[in-house]
């Protein structure tokens, strides 16, 4: 006899977590060779080496990719994304079963791509105002822009009505629901990190590093000292890899800013240069990225010996982030182990071997990038000049005369222009 489905998932919420349907156990998809080279080994070795092979493998891939530039710094970032969303939207296709809802797989795709487009939309606004200036059909596409993307959602939500099937009604809400909870996590979180890339690639650079050198550092120190749990969520996490992956990771921000800060490359705004179709990092360091005196603490002085020192004033704000990173940070991973015991997995996925899923490598990234985001926003980011003259370009001639006399009267006042100036 077929059964309910709408009376099935209608006492979803009066069930306890042993009752949550299964999801297949994922693959290990360990390569051979290793398998082979490390079959002497316990498991909890095993499982060391597998994840130091392919952590190291990752980071000279990331090396590879900052050496490459800010644009594919962006397509990493766009690929990530889209991987740890169909990570998480398949998760609920195989837990509620729902690979047999009509349109459902489509419409979670196609509102990816619209609130992609809505978001990247939106940056392309702000920082390639001069080059979309020159093209006449991108000016139609970014003056309407928010007006098409709401067109674009309205159609994927009124195709999501007429989906709806008797019977499946709560399911498909369910995962109506489940979308638009993962895009929020996924697509939000690293529009945020582009956003931060775009401030200078050492705003990119120091947190994401901070988080990864996090991860390690606790994993190893809990690895050979862990005794006491941390929390019965992960109960691989101890006090000793929390507390020795703190200290290291303050270190670490502290040090690996001084030596980004000491390159263009890094601190610079990432900017468009409509001239060469290239992203350009030339700048003036701002007095962040200056190296500056600062008197040693009478504490310290007796310890060091110092009565003063030199320092860039963003390795004070990498203390911050680098605390961010291994204080609260960890509470992504927690989040995410709790989300995966609640539906009984592992792992996200086995992309890859020893870590699990991207998205297990990255649940700490999405909550570092909002921080950082809201940090600079509230400590770093005065008035940008260049990026207010690149919004005047757009504005009509007759726009752009009533901004200079408003402007000319305002200096006026103030006594910085003579009454007398013509113009």
């Amino acid at each position: 006899q077929e059964v309910d489905l709408d009376e099935r998932f209608g006492e979803l919420d009066l069930r306890n977590d042993s009752d949550v349907p299964d999801v297949p156990p994922s693959t290990d998809s360990t390569p051979e060779i290793l398998k082979r080279a490390l079959s002497g080994l316990s498991a909890r070795w095993k499982n060391w080496w597998i994840r130091g092979i392919l952590t190291l493998a990752m980071i000279l891939m990331f090396f590879l990719i900052i050496y490459l530039g800010s644009f594919m710094l962006m397509l990493l970032v766009l690929s990530i994304q889209v991987k740890c969303f169909h990570e998480i939207i398949t998760i609920g296709y195989r837990v509620y079963h729902s690979y047999d809802l009509p349109w459902f797989r489509s419409l979670s795709w196609y509102f990816l791509l619209c609130v992609n487009y809505f978001f990247y939309g939106e940056t392309v606004a702000d920082y390639f105002a001069t080059f979309v200036q020159r093209r006449e059909q991108l000016q139609f596409l970014i003056r309407y822009h928010r007006f098409i993307s709401f067109a674009l959602y309205l159609a994927g939500f009124c195709m999501f009505v007429l989906s709806l099937v008797k019977k499946h009604y709560r399911l498909q809400f369910y995962m109506f629901a489940w979308t638009h909870v993962t895009l929020l996590i996924t697509v939000t979180q690293s529009h945020l990190v582009i956003q931060n890339l775009f401030e200078g690639m050492i705003w990119f650079l120091v947190p994401i590093s901070s988080v990864i050198c996090n991860d390690i550092t606790a994993y190893i120190f809990g690895f050979f000292f862990g005794r006491t749990p941390l929390i019965k969520l992960s109960p691989k996490k101890t006090w000793e890899g929390f507390i020795g992956g703190f200290f290291s990771t303050v270190v670490f921000g502290f040090i690996f800013s001084y030596f980004l800060a000491q390159h263009q490359y890094f601190v610079c705004p990432v900017e468009y240069n409509s001239e060469t179709n290239r992203f350009v990092t030339e700048c003036e360091p701002s007095e962040l990225f200056r190296l500056k005196k600062y008197s040693v603490p009478p504490l310290l002085q007796a310890v060091l010996g110092w009565e003063s020192v030199n320092m860039y004033p963003f390795q004070m704000h990498s203390i911050a982030l680098a605390t961010f990173a291994s204080l609260i940070g960890p509470f992504g991973g927690f989040f995410a182990s709790g989300f995966k015991r609640a539906f009984k997995i592992k792992d996200f996925a086995d992309t890859i071997p020893g870590h699990g899923g991207i998205m297990d490598r990255f649940d700490c990234q999405y909550l570092m990038a909002t921080f950082v985001h809201v940090y600079i926003t509230s400590f770093i980011r005065g008035p940008n000049p260049s990026k207010l003259l690149k919004q005047l370009l757009i504005l009509q001639p007759e726009q752009q005369l009533d901004v200079y006399k408003t402007l000319k009267s305002h200096l006026v006042e103030k006594g910085i222009l003579q009454p007398s100036l013509r113009g």
